[in-house]
């Protein structure tokens, strides 16, 4: 699978670089962004996916994350992925509200009309991603984990709880934990998958939780004065789903912080070390 390099730069001595390629599963052009720390020749390295939230690109955490001193350090590769398809054609919200279609994938495979023949989210960043970047950069696909922001750490805990072999790790900023209880999630579980709930029981994690999934344990940061905390956050489900399946949850509420990638970037070196302790066990 061929891929075109939009920009490389030296960063703590690896390489972070922005690429593109044509997907097969939203029939799109899909932007990503990659960071390889320094390393010798012919060594594999971890692998974290970073999945972003409503209305960030690939590029959103490529330039306010500040991952890159940490991931030199530990020796950790680096994933950002778009979070949606685009291009002319795919379609977005009727209204042009951010919160669905363009910016907004939700991390899941739609079903439904007009939506279901681009918005493959899920096979992109589970499948066909990870595919690519194996054959393209020096991954070890036997040490991967996964974090995300608000809409992607929906993404990431879900992901994880579905794939529990793939991933040592699993982490997560500001996650929409319980997408079917909350504004947000329900506007894009129906819209994606239609109003059949029983299909919207795989992409949440409290409802996964709850239907068996297990996963060894999971860190997850959320600010106090997130100004979506009470609304579309809704921690305490998680908090309540983990400790009645036994699943370690360590829960920081950090003081003053909101949704922003101030919080997202002050924490990011916890996280890391965190997945590099998991990754290198």
């Amino acid at each position: 699978m061929a891929i075109e390099t939009i920009s490389t730069n030296r960063s703590f001595d690896g390489i972070q670089g922005v690429y593109k390629h044509t997907s097969r599963e939203t029939q799109t052009g899909m932007a990503f962004s990659v960071y390889v720390p320094p390393h010798q020749d012919n060594v594999k390295l971890p692998v974290v996916w970073y999945l972003s939230g409503l209305t960030c690109t690939h590029a959103n955490v490529t330039e306010k994350g500040e991952f890159r001193k940490a991931c030199a350090e530990l020796g950790l590769i680096f994933v950002a992925p778009d979070t949606s398809p685009r291009g002319e054609g795919v379609p977005g919200d009727p209204t042009g509200a951010y919160d669905f279609g363009l910016g907004a994938g939700f991390y899941v495979d739609a079903t439904q009309a007009p939506f279901a023949r681009n918005y493959r989210m899920w096979s992109y960043v589970t499948e066909e991603l990870p595919e690519l970047i194996a054959e393209h950069f020096p991954v070890d696909q036997k040490r991967q984990s996964i974090l995300g922001h608000s809409m992607g750490g929906h993404g990431a805990l879900t992901i994880a709880l579905r794939h529990p072999d793939r991933y040592r790790a699993a982490s997560a900023f500001s996650p929409v934990v319980a997408p079917s209880q909350v504004p947000w999630g329900i506007k894009a579980l129906t819209g994606y998958l239609g109003e059949a709930r029983e299909a919207w029981r795989k992409h949440d994690t409290v409802l996964l939780i709850e239907d068996g999934a297990r996963f060894p344990d999971f860190l997850v940061d959320i600010g106090d004065v997130d100004q979506f905390l009470t609304e579309q956050l809704r921690p305490e489900l998680l908090e309540r789903a983990c400790s009645k399946a036994g699943i370690p949850l360590l829960l920081r509420r950090q003081p003053g912080y909101d949704h922003s990638y101030y919080f997202v970037s002050t924490f990011m070196a916890d996280h890391l070390r965190w997945h590099a302790a998991r990754l290198n066990a």
